[in-house]
């Protein structure tokens, strides 16, 4: 695929290239057993995922066992494997999925759906797990989504709910141990496979409905097997942690380490599935986090590390904890971000620790504008709280807070919308009045009830409702210096049939794919109308799952799956609810939700921790050393030529830090490594030779140096001369670049070439998101030669005003159609510095 010639027209293509650092690849002939890591949306989504991380650490670390990772292919590329017939592929073999022996998918929300339809489709595997043969792959899931499988239990063979880690990997084993026995009965593995805690096999239950509509009844057709228990890891640090996690070269969504700091959380927050599903809290202790995060900084080279967990300033020793981070990394400066705080967890040292290398971004979730509602959601903070925190993080320097709410949630009015309007103001009001620019962003969201928590037997609000109320949020906050950002109420009302939705939405699902459903999560490509007709062509009301209210008793489709959290708990925590009571932190007292044994599963914190005097560092500022400039020359060629410039910067930052070098850092808010770059090459060029300047402060052997950085580059790119400039001297600047330019199957006119020669104006229109401009590429061109019937050498001048690509100069001159420029293939030889 990629040395297709329409793979350069594909947006984004070093989405797709593989070959990233810290890859992990392995001879499929030498393993026994090989599983498809897939996430069902595109690769800068995927690749953010703290899971698939940590299960392709794991299972790559067995000898006998390889995983790979796959992605969802953007439409336009889509549209090109369905054209040249090119089935859905791994990234690390470019193996087809249908080959693998498992094919995994992470399923973290429901409007990932469709996406898993069409991976499968474009492996040529069937939807229905009763419709695939014994030779297909064995089709798992894992995720949050699972704890509800219902609505696409039909799809997959087997589903794992809870912990991953451990589950999976057992699954691995008995397919293995199958194989060597060979067991080519599915149904055979799959009655030994039910047996492991947290597999869940949907063929091993039948669903009955009463003629109004519920779940009548949910039937085990094997006596042992009732009901699935999820897994449970009782401690995580007790599992491998991917420190050596992959390097990607295109920008992620979330593009940073990332070190799990912590599983589950204590707060009780009624409206939040996560907070009861991943229940107990299990910390990682002080010392394994400050050694896993020298560690993964160490071989990822990100300058940002994000702590994750549900509520990471819930962490019991977070303020020394931080301390010991940053008095570690801050003079590598490495930033520490928190992808989810709690304003009632912050004090002054907090922030004061976080800012020491740069302000990562501040955002904080009241959800709700009132005290009472946040009775009612058990969201533990009070109006007070949010304005003292958004007073001391504004007096702390930071410009900008992002605030979340959700409207929708039980027992809300207008007033409630008011509210919200009214604190957002007193925020903003606490930022000043200096400078232009918005001190507040609000993110207003639908609230959509989910399975296991105390609100799962309420209705969501109608979808017109969701749409007026976030009309009055945007009128009433319409004319101050905040902004007001919302999620689309139409994903909600998808999210809310499916997140409590049964086994009859499978049908409306496989119809809404057939007439082009897609990246549902992504709002530019849902469309309500495609759905409504899936609804209406399968003869399914979605009013049935989003607008009732069910009673108490009611059989619903997901009580067969333990989430360890019992429903008598879920039920009175519902009438406290109602009744505005406050449920407290199980970290202080055990509320018997039922998740915890206190034999085997507990929850596990670290109190009362202090910085040991082994890890102390010592916190005074280095001295500042004299720096010395290196001109690096460097290849950038093959697949290498798919990555834009600033992903080619990246891909040196990183390499640099990697590499251990001592680099020398520009002052400010934030802090970049003082490297230049000669030029900006175009996507799809290749070069023999291109030029950057790095500034260290160490003086080290030249040839050592280019050593360094080459261990540390992908492939194609490489380092071929490492020179110290002298210091004062002249700045060298890019004079001409030289380059060689053949199509395939065209035949370059000389006229044509003779014609531009002969001119002393030849216009090129340059398109730019700012509007079009016509340049004279005549005035560029040094020299321009035919070297073979489809061939041309060329030199560009380099000045200081617009420039024009080498390709659209060729096609210009030679008034070459779009398909033949297609074709083009472009290298840089070499290029003059003055």
């Amino acid at each position: 695929m990629l040395d297709q010639h329409w793979f350069l027209d594909i947006s984004r293509p070093s989405r797709y290239l593989g070959n990233e650092v810290n890859t992990i690849k392995k001879n499929p002939a030498l393993t026994d057993v090989s599983i498809a890591l897939v996430f069902p949306d595109v690769y800068d989504v995927g690749m953010s995922h703290l899971g698939l991380k940590i299960l392709y650490n794991i299972l790559n670390s067995q000898d006998w066992l390889v995983a790979e990772r796959a992605f969802s292919p953007w439409p336009d590329l889509e549209k090109k494997l369905r054209v040249q017939k090119i089935p859905a592929t791994s990234l690390e073999s470019n193996r087809a999925l249908s080959s693998f022996d498992i094919v995994g998918f992470s399923l973290q929300h429901e409007l990932s759906y469709t996406n898993v339809l069409n991976i499968l489709d474009l492996a040529g595997i069937p939807f229905h797990a009763s419709q695939r043969t014994d030779v297909s792959p064995l089709i798992i899931a894992g995720g949050p989504a699972c704890f509800n499988p219902e609505p696409v239990a039909e799809v997959f063979d087997l589903m794992v709910i809870g912990d991953g880690e451990e589950a999976t990997l057992k699954v691995c084993e008995a397919v293995r141990v199958a194989k060597k026995e060979k067991i080519k009965s599915k149904n055979e593995l799959l009655s030994r496979l039910y047996r492991i805690k947290g597999v869940y096999v949907p063929s091993c239950f039948s669903i009955h409905y009463n003629p109004e509509g519920p779940v009548e009844t949910i039937e085990p057709l094997i006596p042992d097997y009732p009901n699935v228990e999820k897994a449970i890891l009782q401690d995580i640090d007790k599992y491998p942690y991917p420190v050596r996690q992959i390097v990607p070269f295109t920008e992620l969504v979330h593009d940073r380490a990332v070190l799990e700091i912590c599983r589950g959380c204590t707060r009780g927050c009624r409206f939040c599935q996560a907070g009861m599903i991943y229940r107990p809290v299990r910390e990682r202790s002080p010392e394994s986090i400050l050694d896993k995060a020298d560690k993964v900084l160490e071989l990822t080279g990100h300058e940002e590390l994000s702590l994750m967990s549900l509520s990471s300033g819930d962490y019991s020793s977070i303020v020394p904890l931080l301390k010991a981070l940053m008095d570690r990394q801050a003079r590598k400066k490495v930033a520490i971000s928190f992808p989810s705080l709690r304003i009632d967890s912050l004090d002054p040292s907090f922030m004061k620790q976080i800012k020491r290398v740069r302000k990562t971004g501040f955002t904080l979730a009241p959800e709700a504008g009132n005290d009472r509602l946040r009775r009612i959601i058990n969201k533990g903070l009070t109006t007070k709280d949010i304005l003292e925190t958004a007073n001391a993080v504004y007096g702390a320097g930071w410009n900008l807070i992002k605030l979340y709410f959700m409207i929708g949630l039980p027992f809300e009015t207008d007033g409630d919308i008011q509210d919200i309007i009214d604190l957002a103001r007193k925020v903003a009001k606490l930022a000043g009045k200096k400078g232009k620019r918005a001190k507040l962003n609000v993110s207003v969201s639908t609230f959509v009830p989910k399975s296991h928590t105390p609100f799962m037997w309420r209705p969501q609000i109608p979808l017109e409702e969701s749409r007026r109320r976030i009309q009055l949020i945007q009128e009433g906050l319409r004319v101050s210096r905040i902004r007001v950002k919302w999620n689309q109420p139409e994903l909600s009302w998808l999210e809310g049939i499916f997140s409590r939705g049964d086994r009859r939405l499978t049908e409306v699902l496989i119809e809404a794919w057939k007439l082009g459903a897609r990246f549902d999560a992504w709002g530019e490509h849902f469309h309500k109308k495609i759905w409504e007709e899936a609804f209406n062509r399968t003869g399914i009301d979605p009013c049935f799952y989003l607008y009732r209210e069910k009673p108490l008793d009611e059989v619903l489709p997901w009580d067969h799956i333990r989430s360890g959290v019992t429903k008598g708990f879920l039920k009175k925590e519902w009438k406290r609810a109602q009744r505005e009571e406050w449920t407290p932190d199980c970290r202080e007292t055990c509320i018997e939700c039922g998740v915890c044994d206190h034999k085997t599963v507990d929850p596990i914190v670290f109190r009362d921790w202090t910085i040991p005097r082994s890890l102390e560092k010592s916190t005074h500022e280095t001295v500042a050393l004299p720096s010395k400039k290196y001109r690096l020359t460097f290849t950038k060629l093959n697949h290498a030529k798919y990555l834009g410039h600033l992903e080619l910067v990246r891909v040196f930052f990183r390499a640099f830090r990697r590499a251990g070098l001592n680099l020398v850092y520009s002052r400010g808010f934030h802090p970049m490594p003082k490297v230049v770059f000669g030029c900006a090459l175009p996507v799809g060029t290749e070069s023999m030779q291109e030029t950057a300047v790095v500034e260290l402060t160490e003086y080290t052997d030249t040839s050592f140096l280019r050593k360094r950085i080459n261990r540390q580059l992908p492939p194609g790119i490489t380092v071929t001369s490492v020179k110290e400039i002298t210091p004062g001297g002249k700045k060298q600047r890019l004079k001409e670049s030289h380059f060689i330019v053949t199509l395939n199957e065209t035949e370059l006119n000389e006229p044509d070439l003779k014609r531009f020669l002969k001119s002393d104006y030849f216009p090129v229109v340059k398109m730019s998101k700012k509007g079009d401009h016509e340049i004279n590429a005549r005035a560029l061109v040094k020299s321009m030669a035919r070297f073979s019937p489809n061939g041309i050498k060329l030199t560009v001048r380099h000045t200081t005003g617009p420039e024009v690509r080498p390709a659209e100069i060729v096609k210009s001159v030679f008034s070459l159609e779009d398909s033949q420029v297609n074709h083009m293939k472009v290298l840089k030889t070499k290029q003059i510095l003055w």
